[in-house]
């Protein structure tokens, strides 16, 4: 067990991490695009269920 973590430490000190203003650029596109595809699915859920609506 205790070499699981070792190993696991060392693997750690190889794994190149973003920079911060990195970070929270891909943070902000993943937020925005989610915020996108929320609007485009609900506007598409709204078109829909009126069309349904209306031969109902």
């Amino acid at each position: 067990m205790w070499n699981y973590f070792r190993d696991v430490r060392a693997e750690m000190k190889h794994v190149s991490w973003p920079s911060r203003n990195l970070t929270i650029a891909y943070t902000a596109v993943v937020v925005i695009v989610s915020v996108v595809t929320a609007l485009y699915l609900g506007l598409l859920d709204f078109v829909f269920r009126f069309g349904i609506e209306q031969i109902i």
